[in-house]
């Protein structure tokens, strides 16, 4: 029998592959999370575990990125994700990715947001520290990447009000 790991138990418990229940940025503070982020003409923008892509189309909408790239393992969230930027009328700018985060290379991007929780954010670390660039810019809504000091923090204490910029050097 294949050995488990805490995250795979965690994905079980859940009933499928997902690392993290998901849970919708609140709308009013996709401005603050893209402001922070300060996308620039011609960056790519990962959202990972982008559930309905809201941040993603946010982005694609408001911004002169060259593509938002939205990572969803949950298939029926992935498939709402693309329905959503086609609606909004950014399809040929967001990537909608359905699969594992954790299988996803990060090599072009510039700026990335994770609404996920602190122990999935340690998961992610060694792979951000490896595969971002320096300058590439990571915000975290609510849960902080352990062991990192943030560049600066934005919003208080409260469900889905704090923001955590970090800079790869």
């Amino acid at each position: 029998m294949p050995s488990t790991t805490w995250v795979d138990s965690i994905a079980l418990a859940l009933g499928g592959n997902q690392i993290v229940p998901y849970v919708a940025t609140r709308w009013e503070i996709i401005p603050r999370i893209l402001e922070l982020l300060d996308l620039k003409e011609g960056e790519v923008f990962y959202d990972l575990g982008c559930g309905d892509g809201r941040v993603a189309i946010a982005a694609a909408k408001n911004y002169p990125i060259r593509r938002a790239v939205c990572v969803e393992i949950n298939r029926h969230l992935a498939a709402q994700a693309v329905e959503n930027s086609i609606k909004a009328g950014v399809a040929e700018k967001v990537l909608v990715l359905n699969t594992d985060m954790r299988n996803v290379g990060l090599w072009d991007a510039d700026a990335v947001y994770m609404y996920l929780l602190t122990s999935i954010n340690e998961l992610m670390k060694p792979k951000l520290k490896r595969e971002l660039r320096p300058g590439a810019r990571i915000v975290t809504l609510d849960f902080p990447i352990p062991g990192w000091d943030p560049d600066r923090i934005v919003g208080e204490s409260g469900w889905q009000k704090t923001l955590y910029l970090y800079i790869k050097r």
